[in-house]
């Protein structure tokens, strides 16, 4: 059989979304030709994606009994927004993911929105035992009654490692009888001994903290913001406390997503730091009344870190993706991927750092070295091992006299993409207007940079993920970042270093082709 969609469009916080339902039709009589799973143009190859349908926010990222659990926001029947649900995918090293079955259907009028999930190791809910205590998943419910739209707190526990899922009779958990009131993210607060959920306001730019003993009985706390950017709705916040380099102390880190209105257009993430009592964020003088961004990229929003993960470690992902564009990127029969999974640092003088994880060196496959390159303008540097669709790239560069150096990836003679520095602007940058495919939204072909980086030492450290649709640069041991998608033709798999203006020299460059997650036959490539 084959199924069309029926569409239907609604409004929600200003944005028009679409909702969508398979309907049976009579089979016709030429199916299309049929591409292997995982190996269809632009899938990702050492990113997560699932198998079919659309997927947006991460949620419920949680460590538990030796498995990673990353939920997601999910519709079932279709490659459009509509129906959420939580789709689930499981993984022991953060790179191999399993997909499960759907873990919280949209039922009964009520989509499962954004949210978190926790281990309540001390069975403070009641919902489980000491001997196994639960997952909790704690999600908004988005009423689907155009007459009664509104927002309210949810959970739902599992007691058997994620498989199954029971929502929790009493729902909701909070209701505020709001129209604008999602993405509760939830921490175990030590010094208080109580569960802390931070939840958004979207339209007010402010979030909430509301304390529990139990994850089930909440009480207000203290409201934070408008601060920051507030040139869109605030959205799918996140909570936690990171030590400070070179130091014994540690601060907070809020991070809170908005859109549109963020630095590169579109959809994008911000972060405070500061202090968290268990009752009220206070921002740090040093960083007061300064907009901090995440990513610099157009395709990094709905971050979420993990709960739970062993030794300390700070991870979080996010959805590789924009709002602006996110219903209309060419891919089938799939739509959304998360990046890759990142470790995250504050420095002393109190910024946010990223790291992709150590686990990605588990995807080595190859490694090609080159040491004391000098690099003219006109005489780009090129190599015959240098090429490919899946990789990694580290280069350590001495400025030297040039206005611009940097990459082009996935390059033929009509497409690139284009990594580089800016000397004279001290600026990290993405142009992605010939990157491939682009002509199929108005906002995507364009070219990113962020905010200002001093070359330390007049060296440049860029660390770079290609894959077959996307790029993630990390500058400066994580200082600054940008991920952007790409959608270049299979053909296009040549890698080349340029300086203009003037020469650089590369002190180091190492290249290690990638192998995939999902198919080993592409691991040749």
């Amino acid at each position: 059989m084959k199924y069309t969609l029926l569409v239907s469009t609604f409004l929600l916080s200003g944005f028009l979304f679409v909702s969508c339902q398979k309907v049976e039709q009579e089979q016709d009589i030429e199916a299309e030709p049929q591409t292997a799973a995982y190996d269809e143009p632009y899938r990702p190859q050492f990113h997560f994606t699932p198998k079919e349908n659309w997927i947006n926010d991460p949620n419920g990222l949680v460590y538990h009994e030796g498995e990673y659990h990353l939920f997601y926001q999910y519709n079932p029947f279709g490659d459009q927004w509509g129906h959420m649900s939580w789709g689930h995918a499981v993984s022991t090293d953060l790179m191999h993911w399993e997909e499960l079955d759907v873990a919280l259907p949209e039922e009964d009028g009520v989509m499962i929105f954004s949210g978190s999930a926790v281990v309540d190791k001390q069975n403070t809910s009641g919902l489980g035992s000491e001997d196994n205590p639960p997952m909790v998943a704690i999600y908004t419910g988005h009423h689907t009654d155009e007459d009664n739209p509104k927002q309210d707190q949810r959970i739902a526990y599992s007691t058997d490692n994620g498989r199954t899922w029971t929502k929790y009779e009493g729902n909701p958990v909070i209701d505020e009888d709001m129209k604008d009131f999602r993405d509760p993210k939830v921490i175990w607060h030590d010094q208080t001994q109580k569960w802390i959920m931070v939840v958004a306001l979207p339209t007010e730019y402010k979030v909430r903290f509301y304390s529990s003993s139990n994850l089930i009985d909440w009480e207000l706390e203290s409201e934070f913001g408008p601060a920051g950017g507030t040139e869109g709705i605030w959205e799918c916040p996140d909570l936690f406390e990171l030590p400070v380099d070179g130091s014994e102390e540690s601060k907070w880190v809020l991070q809170v997503d908005l859109n549109p209105g963020s630095v590169a257009g579109g959809s994008g993430g911000q972060y405070f730091v500061g202090h968290f009592d268990g009752s009220t964020f206070t921002e740090s003088e040093a960083t007061k009344g300064e907009t901090n961004w995440v990513d610099y990229g157009k395709d990094f929003y709905a971050v979420q870190s993990f709960s739970n993960v062993p030794d300390n470690r700070r991870i979080w992902l996010a959805w590789m993706n924009n709002w602006q564009y996110a219903g209309d990127i060419p891919t089938k029969p799939w739509r959304g991927a998360m990046t890759i999974p990142r470790e995250l640092g504050l420095t002393n003088d109190l910024r946010l750092y990223q790291h992709p994880i150590q686990e990605v060196e588990s995807l080595y496959k190859d490694h090609r070295e080159w040491n004391d390159l000098s690099v003219s303008a006109g005489e780009p540097f090129t190599h015959k091992a240098l090429q490919g669709k899946a990789y990694k790239l580290k280069a350590d560069i001495s400025v030297g006299d040039a206005d611009q150096f940097g990459f082009k990836v996935r390059k033929d003679e009509q497409e690139e993409t284009i990594i580089g520095y800016d000397a004279s602007e001290e600026q990290l940058f993405v142009d992605r207007n010939k990157s491939g495919s682009v002509s199929f939204h108005e906002k995507f072909a364009n070219r990113i940079q962020a905010a200002p980086l001093k070359a330390e030492n007049e060296q440049i450290i860029l660390e770079i993920l290609v894959d077959r649709s996307s790029v993630e640069v990390f500058a400066n041991d994580g200082e600054r970042v940008i991920t952007d998608r790409i959608f270049p033709d299979s053909s296009s798999n040549r890698i080349e270093f340029f300086s203009n203006g003037g020469s650089v020299q590369i002190n180091q460059l190492e290249f290690r082709n990638l192998k995939s997650v999902w198919n080993k036959a592409n691991n040749s490539q």
